[in-house]
């Protein structure tokens, strides 16, 4: 993470040091510290999260007058502290795991957090594959915990950066993200709920080999001004189609039920890091092909050697 934790007598100077003076624009930093940010609009909330960290991480919050998201193009010349938001299904894991290998940072997959935890025999797994099964979202206090873990676990390798997917899923854990680490860039992948019902229903995995396919063709016309979709199913090889199996929670009434979750919980997250001038919204245009390229010009990137699998 950025930045060690502060012990509580430096807080509270830094603390004084970012002194605030209410006036009738709001809050601003005060004259006699920093005149560079007069009448800045802040949003500051101390948050106590034991389950991350014993002490707190304070940092002056960032403007909110960000007007676009200026990338540079060379990766070397970015911090990438970034976060992927979309509806169960739209891909998250796909394209974050190529920006991982293509910025060379680690992609932590909060649900693949959760198949880990549900391989096991504890009693967190027993309580998780009840939720899991139900189509229900995971509390915040079992995300927060599974995370830390792997943050504390990456850290401990020297790991530099990272891009989340799947967290955070509600405001409470993005105040809760926000206080502990700054987030540089949040992409919001969106696709119409037809098409990610159809796209959930057709995911295979391999038993042997845990490769990931879908067997779904999806050829939508566009109509009314919307635009139309096309995604070719990604078959499996020989030697694995035989082996497919699907995931127990991708039946169309679970798939429902959790976009459902997911909307209703999702808007004031968009409009948190809107409102930061750090969401990126990119409505995809079809399956990898059509997408990757048009995803990377979005983000003002070039990938000269891309071999990877089109995995959507």
């Amino acid at each position: 993470m950025r930045g060690g934790c502060l012990k509580w007598a430096v807080v509270g100077w830094k603390m004084l040091k970012w002194a605030v003076t209410l006036t009738t624009g709001g809050l601003v930093w005060s004259n006699s510290f920093d005149d560079r940010v007069k009448k800045m609009n802040i949003v500051w909330a101390v948050l106590s999260f034991s389950a991350l960290t014993s002490e707190t991480d304070l940092h002056p919050p960032p403007s909110l007058s960000n007007a676009g998201l200026l990338l540079p193009r060379d990766p070397k010349d970015r911090t990438v502290q970034w976060v992927f938001l979309g509806s169960p299904g739209v891909g998250k894991g796909t394209y974050a795991s190529r920006l991982s290998h293509l910025l060379g940072v680690p992609h932590i997959a909060t649900g693949d957090l959760i198949r880990e935890e549900l391989s096991t025999s504890g009693p967190l797994s027993l309580q998780l594959a009840e939720i899991v099964n139900q189509g229900k979202l995971v509390s915040d206090e079992i995300i927060v915990s599974l995370l830390s873990k792997r943050l504390e676990s990456g850290g401990a390798k020297g790991e530099s950066g990272f891009i989340l997917d799947g967290f955070p899923r509600t405001i409470r854990q993005a105040e809760i993200l926000d206080g502990v680490t700054e987030i540089d860039l949040v992409i919001n992948l969106k696709l119409s709920e037809d098409v990610l019902v159809e796209k959930c229903l057709g995911r295979r995995i391999c038993s042997q080999c845990g490769g990931n396919f879908n067997v779904a063709n999806i050829s939508i016309k566009g109509e009314n001004g919307r635009p139309g979709i096309y995604m070719a199913p990604l078959l499996p090889p020989t030697h694995c189609a035989s082996k497919l199996i699907t995931r127990s929670d991708d039946t169309e009434a679970v798939i429902k039920e959790r976009l459902r979750i997911y909307n209703d919980t999702s808007q004031p997250v968009e409009e948190f890091y809107r409102s930061q001038g750090k969401l990126l919204e990119f409505d995809l245009p079809g399956g990898i092909p059509e997408s990757w390229p048009k995803l990377l010009q979005a983000l003002n990137l070039e990938d000269h050697d891309d071999k990877q699998p089109a995995a959507a």
